[in-house]
């Protein structure tokens, strides 16, 4: 009876791992065989663990990925010009500790978003906020926000996200308008937040997309000085995943 009273008062203090641990421990012939200090320490154990997931959970649904990815899960096998050492070392989170970006190009189907949401994942696991965004997508947000009164609080959430990955970057051309608009982006992340870009343009080119020669110098001065840069190289992953050559046939 003392035991369901414990597990009733801790459910409404919402410590919810505490709860699961106790069950297990009553389910357990040997448990009475602890001490107590070896009892409370696996409850309190229990109940960070379950805290931790929750958050991180909570962090990686508000980034909203395009793909769920992890880096236990990445084919170093496949030629494509990726350093393992390289990735795992990014896998640290230093860099974002450092507030460093990391720029992954290479052509369609190589893997890039991938690497990136992989990345952008464990960011969320070692306890930093992040953002996924495409940007011809932000780009028609930044405008519409412009529209309804909302441009400040999508500016602010975009300067105070810890990681934030712009998906397909200079895929196509940008406006002046548009690139301003980045560059106030930049500008305010610039040395404070970390920032993952995708592309299918080599950085060396990406001066090509902004039409502007003193903005794009003022956008690649706050990009890649900072950048750990990953250079993907082969055919499309996914049609060697999905047993299609590249003539289209199957095998």
């Amino acid at each position: 009876m003392m035991t369901n009273a414990t597990l009733e008062t801790l459910r409404e203090l919402k410590l919810l791992g505490m709860v699961r641990a106790l069950e297990e421990q009553m389910a357990m012939p040997d448990a009475k065989s602890m001490s107590f200090d070896e009892r409370l320490g696996l409850l309190v154990d229990r109940e960070e663990s379950d805290r931790r997931t929750r958050r991180y959970k909570s962090r990686i649904k508000k980034a909203k990925p395009r793909e769920t990815a992890f880096i236990e899960d990445i084919d170093f096998s496949i030629p494509r010009g990726l350093d393992k050492g390289v990735l795992l070392a990014l896998a640290g989170c230093d860099w974002i500790r450092r507030c460093q970006n990391v720029a992954i190009t290479g052509p369609a189907g190589v893997g890039k978003s991938y690497l990136a949401c992989a990345l952008l994942n464990n960011a969320c696991k070692e306890g930093f906020t992040a953002m996924y965004v495409r940007v011809p997508r932000l780009m028609s947000d930044i405008w519409k926000a412009r529209a309804d009164g909302t441009y400040q609080k999508l500016m602010s959430q975009l300067a105070k996200t810890d990681v934030l990955l712009l998906d397909d970057w200079a895929l196509t051309s940008l406006s002046i308008e548009d690139a301003r608009e980045m560059l106030e982006i930049f500008e305010d992340r610039h040395a404070v937040r970390s920032t993952i870009m995708t592309s299918q343009i080599p950085p060396d080119k990406w001066h090509g997309v902004i039409p502007d020669p003193t903005l794009a110098d003022a956008i690649m001065d706050r990009l890649i000085h900072r950048a750990h840069k990953i250079a993907l190289t082969g055919g499309s992953v996914r049609k060697l995943k999905s047993g299609i050559d590249g003539a289209g046939q199957l095998h």
